[in-house]
C-alpha cells in the first residue's frame, strides 16, 4: 500500500510539473529586445578586491556589477511588461503618471497642472500646491518618456 501510495504521489508530481512546463511555454510572450550598451564589464559575479575576510565574490554595494545586479533585480521584479519603442504618451496619460508619482511618494497636497503638449513631441507639467503656487516644471518625451526639469 504504502509503495502504491508514493508511485502515484511521483507521478502525480512528475505529470504537475510537465504540464506546468507545457503551459508557461504555451502563453510565453517573446523577449524584449537587448538592452543597449550589453551587460556591464565583469558581469554581476566578478571577484572584488579583497576585503577584510578575503575575496568577496558576488555582487556588493559600491564593488563591480553591483548596478546591474541591481537593474536585472528590477527587470524581474516586472519581468511581464518591457518598454516599447514609441510610448505615444498623451497629455492626459502625462498627467495621470505624474499624480502617480506624487501618490507613489506619500503626498497628497500637491497637484499636477499646467499640462500641455509642445511642438517637440515633448508635453510640460507642473507640480503645485494646492493654492496653485508652482513648485516644479517638467518636460516629458512623449516617445521616450523621460522627465526633464525645467524649472
Amino acid at each position: 500500500m504504502r509503495r502504491t501510495l508514493l508511485a502515484a504521489t511521483a507521478a502525480a508530481s512528475i505529470a504537475g510539473f510537465a504540464a506546468g512546463c507545457l503551459l508557461t511555454q504555451a502563453g510565453a510572450q517573446p523577449a524584449p529586445p537587448p538592452m543597449p550598451g550589453g551587460p556591464m564589464p565583469g558581469g554581476p559575479m566578478a571577484a572584488g578586491p579583497p576585503g577584510p575576510g578575503g575575496w568577496r565574490m558576488g555582487p556588493h554595494p559600491g564593488g563591480p556589477g553591483w548596478q546591474h545586479h541591481a537593474m536585472m533585480h528590477r527587470m524581474r521584479t516586472f519581468a511581464l511588461l518591457y518598454h516599447t519603442d514609441d510610448r505615444q504618451l498623451t497629455g492626459p496619460e502625462v498627467q495621470k503618471i505624474a499624480e502617480a508619482f506624487l501618490l507613489w511618494n506619500g503626498n497628497r497636497t500637491w497637484k499636477v497642472t499646467e499640462v500641455a503638449a509642445g511642438p517637440d513631441g515633448k508635453i510640460g507639467f507642473a507640480f503645485a500646491t494646492a493654492d496653485g503656487g508652482v513648485i516644479a516644471r517638467f518636460t516629458m518625451d512623449s516617445k521616450t518618456g523621460r522627465v526633464t526639469r525645467t524649472g
